[in-house]
């Protein structure tokens, strides 16, 4: 009996390996693999779903709902930007280290992804005592800001504050150790048209999450150091403008 059992175990096992291995490897070799990690991404190579959703409490994350007011004196909110993959940064004018180099970085990006219409970026203000609308307007003339969808916000303290540390988990605060006496982080977050926090990921298959904006686009690193991420995020912002399906 022991034998006729192993005999059958093993016949079953041999349908197996004849009928779906070679199915298995085909789908391998034609690179149409599923993903079902603990992002729940779906992934093809080439696939816009490459830039994956960020997954918080078993939900895709959302832009945080914000209103604020514009460079033009304009309210603008988070629904202005539906239908439009943009790009969200946290900075102040007076900023002697950081923010210069952010900005510059998002000039790049403003002119490699001209004529856009769907392409976006909202800057806000840390310091919103100081950064007025009037203030806001010359810094981003000076800087030869020309996207029509780039907006240079500023409103409630409280409210700024809670969505940069709450809403995205960006730092800002007001620190008076540091130079200019605002601490921040010199993150870029990534949204695409339907107001879903995107991200590529790492080759650990783990979403980046925000995109490293301090660092100068073409600086030259030595091991150790922060790498410049801003060719990689236009990369997916085309992925993204280029997506069908959103």
């Amino acid at each position: 009996m022991k034998n006729s059992s192993y005999i059958g175990i093993s016949l079953i096992i041999l349908i197996f390996g004849i009928i779906f291995i070679p199915r298995i490897i085909d789908r391998i070799g034609g690179e149409d693999i599923v993903k079902s990690d603990r992002l729940n991404v779906q992934t093809k190579k080439g696939d816009p779903s490459e830039v994956a959703y960020i997954i918080q409490y078993e939900e895709k994350k959302r832009v945080p709902e914000f209103e604020f007011i514009n460079q033009d004196g304009d309210t603008i909110t988070n629904k202005d930007y539906l239908g439009k993959v943009y790009v969200i940064e946290y900075f102040f004018t007076t900023c002697p280290s950081i923010c210069p180099i952010m900005n510059e970085n998002l000039i790049s990006v403003q002119n490699e992804i001209d004529n856009e219409e769907d392409f976006g970026i909202v800057s806000i203000t840390i310091d919103p005592k100081h950064d007025t609308p009037e203030v806001l307007k010359e810094y981003a003339k000076n800087y030869g800001v020309t996207n029509p969808n780039w907006n240079f916000l500023t409103g409630d303290r409280e409210k700024i504050y809670e969505m940069a540390n709450r809403g995205f988990g960006i730092f800002a605060d007001e620190d008076e150790t540091v130079p200019g006496g605002f601490a921040h982080s010199g993150l870029f977050a990534l949204i695409d048209k339907e107001g879903y926090v995107r991200s590529r990921l790492d080759k650990f298959g783990n979403p980046i999450i925000y995109y490293r904006g301090s660092v100068e686009r073409n600086k030259s690193v030595v091991e150790g150091e922060e790498e410049p991420e801003i060719d990689i995020l236009i990369e997916d912002i085309n992925k993204l403008l280029q997506a069908k399906w959103l």
